[in-house]
């Protein structure tokens, strides 16, 4: 049975377009993808992300039991800072990308909702160092996206640095997001959730589904775990390695991603642009005169660029901005151009 978010019920009264989702029974759109994602590019929008996984650790060893489970260097978060950070396996893949939250006596993480419970067997079976784990099933996340934010919702704590949280009427507010935009995110229980949600719509923002926040999060080059990750893709390989602190104490994957900085991915995520009106989709081969030198991860069609975009991990030598390479789509060859994850 799909679970559901606290905010069900508002999605039902809106008329969202319902879809499973990791599990879930999710939002993909209200009004329309194309228009969703052009609002919080020119003002901005408000999206459920309550399916993501939020997780507490606690306790005298939660840093030292943090620090050997991910990538970053949590050691340097000052309290209600956050930073991104990965959890590898020994052979340097990895196992979900998250947020440490840095919080008054407590770390708490955001994972991905289709990982959730796989991170907490993975942090059950490596308590090297004895922490608290807590799901904490009793929260809500409600992401508040694009540049129009401040001004759509008076009363936000707008001089809030990026990656920093703040308790704002008994909320945790976060200044972070997933679509290369401004924004806020709030952590709220799963009671008041509703109450919030509403208080938003009522400033004339409109209401985003997975499927805006999967086009803005593409054109900003922002990776999606089981497509730009995954246990076998590194995040050397993905461009990430500043996430990855070989200078703090051992953590799991670290001589495997040690190498392979040393000695070069096989494989660079890049962006590509097409100059024809195909979409490229997940696993369609990149080519070189005639050859295969890498395959897509994520495409879509541009709203902003109006374009076919894609990411897609290539051999390196053709990763230089400005190549021109080309994408296999149903048995045809599409030019395209190598750019920057970014797309925009």
């Amino acid at each position: 049975m799909l679970k559901r978010t606290a905010l069900y019920n508002e999605h039902i009264k809106l008329g969202a377009k319902m879809v499973p989702f990791a599990g879930w029974e999710m939002p993909v759109l209200y009004a329309g993808i194309v228009l969703e994602h052009l609002a919080v590019r020119d003002n901005c929008g408000v999206f459920d992300i309550g399916h993501m996984g939020i997780i507490d650790i606690s306790g005298a060893n939660a840093l030292p039991f943090l620090q050997y489970l991910a990538t970053n260097d949590a050691s340097l978060l000052a309290e209600n800072e956050c930073q991104y950070s990965i959890l590898c396996n020994e052979a340097g893949g990895v196992i979900d990308d998250i947020l440490v939250y840095r919080l008054k006596g407590f770390f708490r993480l955001v994972v991905n909702a289709s990982n959730t419970e796989k991170v907490l067997a993975h942090f059950a079976s490596h308590q090297k160092e004895r922490a608290n784990v807590v799901h904490r099933k009793d929260i809500s996340m409600i992401s508040l996206q694009g540049h129009g934010a401040k001004e759509a919702f008076p009363g936000l704590p707008v001089s809030l640095p990026h990656n920093h949280t703040v308790e704002w009427k008994g909320i945790v507010v976060s200044r972070t997001g997933y679509t290369g935009e401004d924004g806020f995110e709030f952590f709220v229980e799963n009671e008041k959730a509703a109450s919030l949600w509403k208080e938003i719509l009522e400033k004339n923002i409109p209401p985003c589904g997975l499927g805006a926040r999967d086009t803005l999060r593409l054109e900003a080059g922002l990776p999606l775990y089981g497509h730009e990750y995954n246990n076998e893709i590194s995040p050397i390989a993905a461009g990430y390695s500043w996430a990855v602190k070989f200078n703090k104490p051992d953590f799991i994957g670290k001589a495997a991603l040690l190498k392979l900085k040393e000695s070069g991915a096989p494989y660079k995520l890049v962006g590509l642009k097409l100059k024809d009106r195909n979409i490229p989709r997940e696993h369609f081969n990149v080519l070189s005169g005639g050859a295969n030198i890498g395959w897509v991860t994520s495409g879509t069609f541009s709203p902003v660029l109006k374009m076919p975009v894609a990411l897609a991990y290539i051999k390196p030598q053709f990763a230089q901005l400005q190549t021109e390479v080309e994408i296999e789509i149903r048995g045809q060859k599409y030019s395209a151009v190598v750019t920057s994850k970014k797309l925009l």
